[in-house]
Formats: structure tokens, sequence, C-alpha cells
């Protein structure tokens, strides 16, 4: 094995950390991968004969690429607050090893959606160290700070964090019997069993693409998510619904004629449904690599 293959042998050791890391960082799974990518060009062309700890290393050079994706995100103006939803994590009910480890301490489309509030600096310095335990001492040369300075930045992105992200109950069981009832008071279309599995302060957020006028919909309260019953009974009977996880909690997968249609994500608290997020971007889903076969519900 020559020295080329031994480096990339023992970057691939670190490839799916790296990526999870950029996810939380982006929320994009293909802007992930492209900051891994170009993780790795540094590497090739730097060599690690200098590098006592190269996973911390690889762990910088990612945190600086996403840091940079997002301030070229606000200057261009693009992906403006609340106008998509994060890329989804779809995965069965048996991950595969790579799913497995970019959702370890699996981060939700809840916690997503939040994160995208937070300014670049604020979200890495909490996404490394909240997330990933990286200290301050590392962090703070990314933003050209203090330890000081990236700590304040943590704490507040933290305060913003807190309670705005509900977490999800931690048994999957009660969560997929949550959104079993759910679809089955679409498919009846049943208003008052819609209504007992929706919290009273329930959010759903919508994000059709350009499909849909204005972007990404965001309805808040359960009388506002029960009046969309019409449109959840179209798609529970003209869909085929298999059940997934996404982001780590329950889901489901719909498909028409055998085309992907929409991925829908629940958080479930107090066996009542928090939040509904559903991806419905035609663009965006034939990006996703997600399998479209599996057992029905």
């Amino acid at each position: 094995m020559d020295d080329s293959d031994f480096l990339a042998r023992r970057f691939e050791e670190h490839r799916g950390h790296l990526k999870a890391v950029a996810y939380r960082m982006l929320g994009s799974l293909a802007e992930a991968d492209d900051a891994v990518q170009e993780a790795w060009l540094r590497l090739a062309r730097s060599g690690s004969d200098d590098i006592d700890n190269l996973g911390g290393w690889l762990t910088t050079v990612v945190g600086r690429v996403c840091l940079d994706v997002l301030r070229s995100r606000r200057l261009r103006r693009e992906d403006p607050l609340g106008d998509r939803l994060p890329d989804p994590v779809v995965t069965d009910e048996v991950a595969d090893p790579e799913q497995q480890v970019l959702m370890a301490d699996s981060v939700g489309l809840a916690l997503l959606v939040v994160l995208e509030s937070l300014n670049p600096a604020e979200r890495l310095a909490f996404v490394l160290h909240d997330l990933f335990g990286l200290p301050f001492e590392e962090i703070a040369p990314i933003l050209d700070r203090t330890p000081v300075a990236a700590r304040k930045l943590a704490s507040r992105a933290r305060q913003r964090v807190r309670g705005a992200a509900p977490a999800p109950d931690p048994d999957p069981a009660a969560q997929r019997r949550v959104v079993d009832a759910f679809l089955a008071a679409a498919r009846g279309g049943d208003l008052t069993a819609l209504l007992a599995v929706l919290d009273p302060d329930v959010t759903l957020r919508a994000d059709g693409g350009s499909a849909l006028p204005g972007g990404t919909r965001v309805l808040h309260g359960a009388a506002a998510v029960a009046g969309q019953l019409d449109t959840f009974h179209r798609m529970a009977t003209l869909a085929t619904t298999r059940p997934a996880l996404v982001n780590g909690t329950a889901g489901l997968v719909n498909t028409v004629d055998g085309e992907l249609f929409s991925i829908m994500g629940f958080t479930v608290a107090d066996e009542r449904i928090v939040e509904i997020d559903i991806l419905s971007d035609p663009d965006r889903l034939a990006r996703l690599d997600i399998a479209v076969d599996g057992p029905e519900r």
C-alpha cells in the first residue's frame, strides 16, 4: 500500500463523522458531501505527516468549509430563512452503517429548522461544541475569535434552540402508534380522530418548492393543521405509503405510481404530534437517494 492509498484509507475512517458534522451545519446532504470532498482534497494536497490528530484536523477543515458556504448563502441572499425545509435523512428501521453514523445522536428536522435561524458563527459554535463536543479552544480559530467569544456565540445559540425544537418521545413504538393514528384519521377523513392526535400548538411546514407559491407554507395550531384534512385525505387515499424513520423519528414515505411524491416527518411528544414536516418539492425529492419500495401502511 503506497502513501496515497494509506492516506485515503485513514480519511475514509472519518468520512461518516465528517458528513454528520457538515449535514448539521448545512442542512443539505449534497452540500455536506461537497464539504467532505473538499476536506479530502485539502488533506491530499497537504498530506498528514504534520497532523497529530487527523480527526480533529478534518473536523476543523469541514467546519471552515461549511462556514464559508453559510456566509456565501447570506451574501447571495440564497435559501432565505423559512423558504425551504432541510434535506430529510430517510432510513428504514435498520439503517446501514453510514446512515447510522449520520443519524447518531439523531438531529430532528425541527432542530435543523431552528439552526437555520442562527447566524453562521452561532451555528458553527453550537454544532461543533454542543453536538460534537469540540472544545472552544479549537472552535475559536475557525471563527477568528477568542475562546471566550466562541463560548458566547454557542451560549446565544443554545438559548434560541432551547424550547424551540421540541424533544420527541424516546420510544419509537409510541411514535409509530401516533403516526399510524394520524394516517388512519387522514384515510378516513375523520376530523375528530385527527384532532385527537394533534398537540394544540402543533406546527406544520410544507415545502413544495416552486410548485407551492411563496415557498414553504407554515401553519400553527391544531385548528389550522386539521383544516388541511381534505389535503391529508387525498394524499392518504391516492398515495402508497410506507413507514420510515425521518431524521430518526417516525415518518412516512409516500409514492404515486411508483414515483416519490412526498416525505413526512413527525415530532411526537406526550402522545401528540407537535410538528409535521412535509417535503414534496419534486426537484429535491429526485436528488435524494431513497428507496420507494418496502412494507406499506
